[in-house]
């Protein structure tokens, strides 16, 4: 074992951007086949902390080595997004992974009406995750049921949502800023507040701006990752 591996396997942490409509896994498999094919390094402990969904961007936490036993503490921190939500219209899925299956009136809505609602989510409070979503249900994942047509019940969970800030206002869409606890699902903020609104809402871009202390500014963009581990193996 070289020194570069040595490195690796005592535990390194970094960030990616991660790229529209990859997985985080695709990104963790990114990772894995630079290491195998251009590092020559067979095996190594490789993960995320924290998914984000395929069509969202943003700071995707890497860990490897033995660095990937602090995924689950890296994950709790909390997280700060820019989403892009669009009024008039609903998907199954609450984004755009689905077609429009529900159209509303919105020109009712308001700035201020929208200002008075978002401090409603403000707080701890209970919140229904997407049916398209990786969230677990009796060992499966909820999308696993979502794709066999399956209608099933989903457990509300406890959320922490500190600030809701409205960065642009232009209907039928409006962008926000979000600062929540992890577990927070942008895409149920979206649906609830299309029902809070009396009408219907879903998700037309997310990024992650934040993931605990790592910062979008300083996360790697994908073609950087070939140059970021030919810079440590040489240093």
């Amino acid at each position: 074992m070289n020194e570069f591996e040595e490195k690796l396997k005592e535990g390194l942490i970094f960030s990616v951007n991660k790229p529209y409509k990859w997985t985080s896994s695709d990104v963790v498999r990114k990772v894995r086949s630079i290491l195998r094919y251009q590092h020559k390094i067979k095996k190594i402990k490789v993960g995320h902390a924290g998914t984000l969904d395929p069509l969202a961007t943003g700071v995707l936490v890497v860990c490897v080595g033995r660095a990937t036993k602090q995924a689950e503490e890296i994950q709790s921190g909390e997280k700060e997004y820019i989403a892009d939500i669009r009024f008039g219209a609903t998907t199954p899925c609450f984004d755009l992974e689905k077609p429009i299956d529900a159209v509303f009136p919105y020109e009712h809505i308001t700035s201020e009406i929208l200002e008075i609602s978002l401090k409603k989510f403000i707080g701890t409070i209970e919140q229904i995750p997407p049916l398209f979503s990786a969230k677990m249900i009796n060992g499966t994942r909820a999308y696993e049921f979502a794709r066999k047509g399956e209608n099933i019940e989903i457990k509300s969970a406890k959320i922490t949502i500190r600030e809701i800030e409205i960065i642009k206002f232009d209907l039928p869409d409006v962008v926000l800023r979000i600062v929540c606890s992890k577990g927070t699902y942008i895409r149920s903020i979206a649906r609830d507040l299309g029902l809070e609104l009396q009408s219907g809402a879903h998700l037309t871009n997310l990024c992650r701006t934040r993931s605990g202390n790592f910062l979008l500014d300083n996360a790697l963009n994908i073609n950087d990752l070939e140059n970021f581990f030919q810079n440590i193996e040489t240093k």
